[in-house]
């Protein structure tokens, strides 16, 4: 009887490992699937931010089903834990060396309705010797702030469209800016400008700030479409440099459209891998990664996150080396 008893418990201890681990390869394969993904749905767009989380449960199945000898499904789980890791390993290997011309530092960053602490702001740009600084959420509240702390002291240059609570943005830049745009259509403001960058020419600099999905992922969707679309009209023999809060994630198939032409992301070029930036206001650490620095005509040698207490988001700093210049 005993002999019998323990049998049925190992039976059902196999049962329910089995289980838990084809349903750990489940959610794997859907968070694969999630990055593929090209719906504007607002389940499948929310779901593909915690994308690379879902791949994770791939590698438990994998492991579930090799203790228990189940050959075709640990097949299965390891098939969908090669796809995991083919997606996600170029964030890890980043690309080999280039440029050769001027070096600038890059900072992009989100300040909440302007409630960042601008001394914060300013100290950063200062320590890190920033030469252009894109901001999302810029009030003209924090443009004066800015200004008291002696922001346009270090960056002379700006074109800033602030506004009352989320949908003001910014450029400042410590070399002259020329044929300044902001672009219609839009539910908060996008704007570019010209750098005129000693050594190293023009260069196009954009600041973005499309809505984020929760608001509606179908507008999401559009906005980023029609911002790839900017990005595509740029002169092809200028670099360029995006700082934006997409409101997107590298499992985000829009976002990821925006790389199929000249554009990197800095992060995936140096390396960097999961580089979260939200949410930062709340006890959990920040979990995934929505603010991003783009770079065309160039190569970041590095690129981190940085604190700013009053926000919800961690800003990016990348340092680019961009090409050398024809002669």
């Amino acid at each position: 009887m005993r002999a019998l008893l323990s049998g049925v418990m190992v039976t059902a201890f196999r049962w329910a490992a089995a289980v838990v681990a084809g349903l750990a390869t489940l959610v794997g394969a859907v968070g694969v699937g999630l990055h593929y993904s090209t719906s504007s749905a607002r389940l499948p767009v929310l779901a593909a931010s915690a994308a690379s989380y879902m791949m994770i449960g791939s590698v438990l199945g994998a492991v579930v089903f090799a203790l228990l000898r189940y050959r075709l499904a640990t097949a299965v789980a390891l098939l969908t834990v090669v796809a995991a890791v083919w997606i996600q390993a170029p964030r890890y290997i980043g690309e080999s060396a280039g440029g050769g011309g001027e070096v600038l530092t890059v900072m992009q960053a989100n300040v909440l309705f302007g409630e960042a602490d601008p001394a914060t702001v300013v100290s950063e740009v200062e320590e890190r010797r920033v030469d252009l600084l894109t901001v999302s959420e810029l009030t003209p509240e924090a443009v004066e702030a800015y200004a008291r702390e002696g922001l346009d002291r270090m960056l002379p240059y700006h074109f800033v469209s602030p506004e009352p609570g989320a949908g003001g943005t910014g450029i400042w830049s410590r070399y002259p800016l020329s044929d300044e745009v902001e672009y219609d259509g839009f539910v908060m403001n996008q704007v570019s400008a010209t750098a005129a960058v000693p050594g190293g020419g023009p260069v196009a600099v954009y600041a973005f700030h499309p809505v984020p999905p929760v608001y509606d992922t179908h507008v999401w969707a559009d906005e980023l479409s029609r911002l790839q679309g900017i990005l595509e009209s740029a002169p092809p023999a200028v670099p360029v440099v995006v700082g934006a809060d997409f409101n997107a994630t590298y499992d985000h198939t829009q976002y990821r459209a925006m790389l199929s032409g000249r554009l990197r992301d800095t992060a995936e070029q140096v390396g960097a891998g999961f580089l979260f930036t939200y949410p930062t206001d709340k006890r959990i650490p920040p979990l995934v990664g929505i603010d991003h620095i783009l770079v065309a005509g160039g190569r970041a040698t590095s690129v981190e996150t940085v604190t700013l207490p009053g926000s919800d988001h961690r800003a990016v700093v990348a340092q680019i080396r961009l090409d050398r210049p024809p002669r």
